[in-house]
């Protein structure tokens, strides 16, 4: 029995908005955050101890991040170079360079030969030798159109037929993989993807027109004893007959708001041919908690919105206050004891709503009788939303990779 630990999207360097300068580090709270919970997935793999780590992709935000973070991410994962432990790293969508082939942010392990660590960038079969016997390892990054395809040959084809033979051009590249693969060795899928059966969160949206979705029966194999996805930061089995075990462990921290709800961790699997019986692991991690409150027809609208607030257990959380309110109540509003409140919260943000201006656009420049660029109207709408402000970057960068398939689906019509 060979005993993995999976886990992925660590996204090491986000959300910075939601936290604050340690005056003792000089670093941002977050970070710390995120290095600290890395920290205890990494001290799991070395307590119990497990054979191998398998990382299902997106280390940081992006495929450039800071020295500082890059030197956090790596010095957690020497720990497995110092232990022995075989790592694959895989190359998620934020590892990506846009400027060429390959995991930017990941590949510099492979070039200066890191002991033990395997950098999926390809879709290729690892052979991996652990403390307990042989794993392969079947590595599939995040793929784009453009890694299996030309522009010529989607010429005067829809959407959907773009891609379905993606679909089908993968499965055939996949299937040259597995007829390589030794069927007395264990197996693993090690993927970055979407899936056309998972719950999404944010990350659908951040991905948006840069990659397609895939079939379940194309990673339902038999031929694979544990398929370890990363991507999605919502932990899920998309498969409950577990043969074999289609696991999603989710992202390990709060990216943001949109993660509020849900539970953060990582997998335990013990391996063998056939079988493959894992566990989930939650971590504790930093709360984030949304207070919303409607005093718009409170005779003492500031006497409510501390109600509300009593009602949360805020210590050290990142919270976010949403009330609304009319334009002629504004003067009720005591702010200063608003900020005193919320004072024992991590980081908070007021985000107070007048519901006058609900019943009309609130934007002036996005009013009907306005013509607009689209890319314009998106960046006018965020510069307005301060709870979006963390991934209003990558909205940016999915509109235009939306708007850029459009002109050339019209191109090619």
């Amino acid at each position: 029995m060979i005993k993995i630990l999976h886990l992925s999207d660590i996204h090491m360097g986000s959300g910075f908005s939601h936290g604050r300068i340690n005056p003792e580090t000089g670093f941002n709270t977050r970070l710390e955050d995120f290095v600290n919970t890395l920290s205890r997935c990494i001290d799991r793999a070395l307590a119990d101890p497990v054979d191998m780590v398998i990382f299902g992709g997106d280390a940081f935000p992006d495929a450039t991040p800071p020295p500082y973070v890059q030197q956090a991410f790596a010095s957690q994962f020497r720990r497995l170079v110092d232990a022995d432990i075989p790592t694959v790293l895989l190359v998620g969508n934020h590892d990506q360079h846009s400027q060429g082939q390959g995991g930017a942010s990941l590949c510099i392990y492979r070039t200066l030969g890191v002991h033990g660590f395997v950098v999926g960038d390809t879709l290729k079969t690892h052979s991996i030798q652990t403390n307990n016997g042989l794993v392969q390892v079947v590595t599939l990054p995040w793929l784009t159109r453009s890694a299996l395809m030309t522009k010529q040959e989607t010429q005067g084809m829809s959407l959907a037929q773009i891609n379905q033979l993606l679909v089908e051009r993968l499965r055939l590249v996949l299937e040259g993989e597995i007829r390589r693969l030794d069927p007395n060795v264990p197996t693993i899928l090690l993927g970055h993807l979407m899936t056309d059966n998972a719950s999404f969160g944010a990350e659908r949206f951040l991905a948006v027109g840069k990659g397609f979705t895939l079939p379940l029966s194309l990673l339902t194999r038999p031929c694979f004893d544990y398929v370890a996805l990363g991507h999605v930061h919502r932990h899920q089995n998309l498969n409950k007959t577990n043969d074999p075990p289609i696991i999603y462990p989710g992202s390990i921290e709060r990216v943001d708001f949109s993660e509020e709800k849900e539970d953060k961790g990582y997998v335990i699997v013990e391996l063998e041919k056939g079988k493959a019986e894992w566990e989930f692991c939650p971590l504790v991690v930093r709360n984030f908690c949304t207070i919303e409150v409607d005093v718009s027809k409170q005779e003492a609208p500031q006497a409510a919105i501390i109600k509300a607030i009593a009602k949360y257990n805020i210590e050290d959380a990142v919270v976010r206050l949403i009330y609304k309110i009319r334009s002629e109540q504004l003067d009720l509003i005591d702010t200063p004891e608003l900020h005193q409140a919320l004072k024992v919260a991590h980081n908070y943000t007021i985000q107070p709503e007048l519901i006058s201006q609900l019943a009309r656009p609130r934007i002036p420049e996005l009013s009907a009788c306005n013509s607009i660029d689209p890319i314009d109207a998106l960046q006018t709408y965020l510069t307005n939303r301060q709870d979006l402000q963390d991934i209003a970057t990558s909205m940016l960068e999915a509109a235009h990779g939306l708007l850029a398939n459009d002109k050339e689906a019209l191109l090619e019509l």
